[in-house]
């Protein structure tokens, strides 16, 4: 189901039209809709091999940003506030079925951030919140200030972080497509700026990789401020980015804290 977009990285700023946000092959059996906000530098696309491989009860809906993939020629968002406000406002029509939200990194601080949103908007919370590859929200600033470097030293940093194939990084022509979404991803996240409220009530379950030095294992462990409800966390063999490494091992947390209801058993 298409919706509109009518916010631009600017108040005032020119509607970007019908887009697509959310990735729904919509499944009558389901009935737990499960969003998956991308990394940054990431898309929907991450998240496609889930839709088939999650358990009929899970209906999983990519979360498709502008800037990438389908919506390559929209401007990518440059501000962390602004995204949660077009976010919170967008879906709205999708919630009408319980839901959980999964986030990876860039992707675990917008679907947290998200989730708080909706509860002062919408009072409405997700039934479980999958904080994956993020350090506490309440740590000190670690995001690097890249984004505005020019563009061979902001591809060196993009390098060094190992989240991006070589192809695409060898590849000109696409790289000249990429880099702006890529600025703005790391924009949205140095701009983000934690602010103290009520713990959520939700049930958390947060992941991290065993050599992922962004993510010491104290700073997963603190996420447990951020909720009242149950709270659990899963270390994975690989670097930060274990969520590709280690897909199967992820979607059996997620199905074992999102079990069918007796229904479906």
């Amino acid at each position: 189901m298409p919706v509109t977009n009518t916010y631009a990285n600017r108040p005032g700023g020119k509607p970007l039209g019908p887009t697509a946000w959310f990735q729904v092959q919509p499944n009558s059996v389901a009935h737990m809709r499960l969003f998956c906000f991308p990394y940054a530098g990431g898309g929907a696309a991450i998240y496609h091999p889930w839709m088939k491989r999650s358990p009929s009860h899970i209906e999983v809906v990519p979360v498709l940003l502008p800037g990438r993939e389908l919506r390559v020629k929209e401007p990518a968002f440059t501000r962390f506030e602004l995204m949660i406000e077009v976010l919170t406002r967008e879906i709205v029509p999708y919630l009408d079925k319980p839901f959980a939200f999964f986030g990876h990194s860039m992707g675990a601080i917008l679907s947290f951030e998200l989730a708080r949103s909706l509860r002062a908007e919408r009072r409405v919370e997700p039934e479980h919140l999958f904080i994956s590859g993020r350090r506490s929200p309440r740590a000190p600033r670690v995001d690097p200030y890249i984004h505005d470097l020019p563009d061979k030293e902001f591809v060196a940093e993009i390098e060094r972080m190992n989240g991006t194939p070589q192809e695409v990084l060898e590849h000109t022509e696409l790289m000249e497509l990429l880099i702006p979404m890529l600025r703005g991803d790391f924009a949205v996240c140095y701009t983000y700026s934690y602010v103290p409220g009520e713990p959520l009530r939700c049930p958390m379950t947060v992941l991290g990789g065993t050599r992922d030095e962004t993510t010491p294992r104290e700073q997963l462990d603190a996420w447990r401020a951020e909720t009242t409800g149950d709270f659990h966390v899963h270390l994975l063999e690989g670097d930060h980015f274990f969520i590709n490494q280690q897909p199967d091992k992820i979607l059996s947390i997620i199905q074992r804290a999102l079990p069918p209801r007796p229904e479906f058993r």
